[in-house]
């Protein structure tokens, strides 16, 4: 754990001048307002008639308007010194056929990411998509960042995923009414498409993190933007505009989603994500499924069971283990750097 992946962390952190330790803070963020998508998504569905993709088209519109209005508005209010930086990172990124493929990779992970999850539940229920999707996410990362990053778990870095895996199936599994949940090989097959599209998104943010350079604020912003055209279609045709007797009530929600768990979230995701390891990423980003058990038993009214408590401590404890690890990595690895 705090080997060479953890001190090849160092010089990424200094190449985008974010501290692991920040990326860290990011990362619990972002996974803590995703984890309040699927409350906000629920009060959209009963205030009108729109569909899944419809809302996903909305959320990604949203976030890329907000996303960037916010970048202009930082270059208006620090022109003296945005201008210089900006240039330096234009220069830094290479050409811009690199910087396109990049955009264009992540916005077609994050739209099969997000359409095929979407899937996924609807085909086989909540509790199963949801299961299959993070819980195989993290493994496909590990294995993925293993082969194409050479990253290595560790003994606490698997320790930490598989108690973290352990979490997730005692959350979603054990808090139900005990009916039992449906699982149909349809819905467990786009939960793996939906999967294995996080975890590529994620490889690749690292990938590019490592090699320097990455500007993940100008590929998250056009990266949303890719996903809003491959989403445009099937919007279209499920209906892009929801009839609703409350439209004040229904654009506000769909404000919120398109601000906080889209623009806010996935913006902290991409910085932090380019600067802390993939395995890392994966656990701490299951902070998102904790926050919608949170919410739904604060908010919603469900019931506090035994299996959102255990669920809920063992990911949260796995999510401080890996995260301290992190942190410890890259200390260790800077104090070498600098004895060396």
């Amino acid at each position: 754990m705090h080997g060479a992946t953890s001190n090849a962390t160092v010089p990424v952190a200094a190449a985008l001048g974010l501290p692991v330790g920040r990326g860290l803070l990011y990362l619990i963020v972002a996974g803590t307002a995703g984890g309040t998508a699927g409350a906000a998504a629920a009060l959209v569905f009963e205030t009108g008639d729109m569909g899944p993709v419809s809302l996903s088209f909305w959320r990604c519109a949203g976030g890329f308007v907000l996303l960037l209005a916010a970048r202009a508005a930082t270059r208006l209010m620090r022109p003296c010194r945005v201008a210089p930086h900006l240039a330096s990172r234009v220069a830094h990124a290479g050409p811009l056929s690199r910087r396109v493929r990049r955009i264009v990779a992540t916005g077609v992970a994050l739209a099969v990411f997000q359409t095929a999850y979407f899937a996924s539940v609807e085909a086989t229920g909540l509790a199963v998509g949801t299961v299959v999707t993070m819980g195989s996410g993290p493994v496909l990362i590990a294995l993925g960042a293993r082969l194409t990053l050479g990253e290595r778990l560790g003994r606490g870095g698997a320790v930490a995923v598989v108690g973290a895996l352990t979490g997730l199936v005692v959350l979603v599994l054990g808090d139900g009414d005990g009916g039992g949940a449906t699982v149909r090989p349809t819905g467990v097959v786009w939960g793996l498409v939906s999967a294995a599209a996080y975890a590529a998104m994620t490889l690749l943010t690292r990938r590019w993190g490592r090699d320097g350079g990455a500007d993940s604020s100008d590929t998250t912003v056009w990266a949303f933007a890719v996903v809003s055209l491959c989403l445009l279609p099937l919007a279209l045709a499920e209906g892009l505009l929801p009839h609703t007797a409350e439209p004040v009530r229904m654009g506000l929600y769909l404000l919120y989603i398109a601000a906080v768990p889209t623009a806010v979230a996935y913006a902290l995701y991409f910085a932090g994500a380019a600067v802390v390891r993939s395995a890392t990423v994966s656990v701490i980003m299951l902070l998102e499924p904790v926050g919608a058990a949170v919410i739904a038993v604060a908010l919603l009214g469900e019931t506090l069971t035994a299996a959102t408590v255990a669920g809920t401590a063992l990911m949260l404890a796995a999510v401080t283990g890996l995260a301290v690890a992190e942190t410890r990595g890259a200390v260790a690895g800077r104090r070498g750097a600098v004895s060396a």
